[in-house]
Formats: C-alpha cells, sequence, structure tokens
C-alpha cells in the first residue's frame, strides 16, 4: 500500500497542498476533505483550509456538479444515472446533482446518445446479431447510465426486432 503522506504543521501549508491539489483537476469539497484530512490531524486546520478554499471560489460544488456532468455526457458519452452515481461517490449533494443534470438535459439527446454507441457497437460485431449479443448490447447500456425504456426502444427500431425485458428492466 503506500506509505502515509508527510504531515503539514501550518494553515500555509495545508493551503498549498490544497492548490496544487486543484492544480491537477478539480474536486468535490468531499475529495478536498478527505486530502486535506490525510496530510493534517489538526481538523480545524482542515475547517479553516476548506473555509478559505470556498471564500475564494476555488472549490464549489454546484460548479463542480455541472462541469462533471457535462463533460461525462458530451465526451464520454455516458448516462444521466451513470453520472448521478459516479457525482455521489464524490460525495456531491443530490440538490447539485439534479440541477446538473437538468442542465446537461437541455442541451443533450438521450435517445441520439444511445442510438450512436447501439450503432457503434453493431458495426463491430461480426456475422448475426443474436439474443446473447442483443443482451450485451443491452447490459452495456444500462451500465452506462441510460434509462432502459430508452434503451429498448432503441434497439427496438434500429434492429427491428423484439427486445426481451430482462432483470435489469427495474432500473
Amino acid at each position: 500500500m503506500f506509505a502515509k503522506p508527510q504531515q503539514v504543521a501550518t494553515e500555509a501549508e495545508l493551503y498549498d497542498v490544497a492548490v496544487r491539489a486543484l492544480m491537477r483537476r478539480a474536486l468535490s469539497v468531499h475529495e478536498m476533505t478527505q486530502k486535506l484530512e490525510r496530510r493534517s490531524d489538526n481538523k480545524l486546520l482542515v475547517q479553516v483550509v476548506m473555509a478559505r478554499l470556498k471564500e475564494n471560489g476555488m472549490i464549489d460544488d454546484a460548479r463542480y456538479a455541472k462541469q462533471f456532468a457535462r463533460q461525462r455526457t458530451e465526451s464520454r458519452k455516458q448516462g444521466k444515472f451513470r453520472v448521478a452515481r459516479d457525482l455521489r461517490a464524490r460525495g456531491i449533494p443530490d440538490r447539485h446533482i439534479e440541477s446538473a443534470l437538468e442542465e446537461v438535459a437541455e442541451n443533450t439527446d438521450e435517445a441520439a446518445m444511445v442510438r450512436q454507441r447501439i450503432e457503434r457497437k453493431l458495426r463491430s460485431y461480426r456475422g448475426e446479431i443474436d439474443e446473447r449479443k442483443m443482451a450485451s448490447i443491452y447490459s452495456s447500456l444500462l451500465r452506462g447510465g441510460f434509462s432502459a425504456d430508452i434503451v429498448r426502444r432503441e434497439l427496438r427500431a434500429l434492429t427491428r426486432e423484439d427486445v426481451p425485458e430482462t432483470e435489469a428492466g427495474s432500473e
């Protein structure tokens, strides 16, 4: 495993740790708090640095959630359920997740993203598309965070076949 990071004693040192971490990538409030708590045993010092970061506008969960959701849907073509799950894992409050997903939904067409992913998968398959391959596409789209209804509708439209409801249909 990893060795415990070098402990820092002053507010300035801990603030520098935070700024360097933010230069590498954006962090949620929860992630930053965890990172700082690993570097200092003084909880009060961590709270002071977190307050300073928020005051300077360097860390903001609402902005982070919007940027994260936009990036995941536009470049990675992930669905709203996957994005929401990933944001929850990063400690973002539900109110920020919901507003970020609403904003992204206005600018994206989930059905078009599903169609695009299905077409890409179908091009990669050789031979006849059997039930096993259809189930594979279906489950990969569910893992991608898309609604089961949209996935079934688009698979039906693109393959002209009935898509069986599986145990994942409850998602």
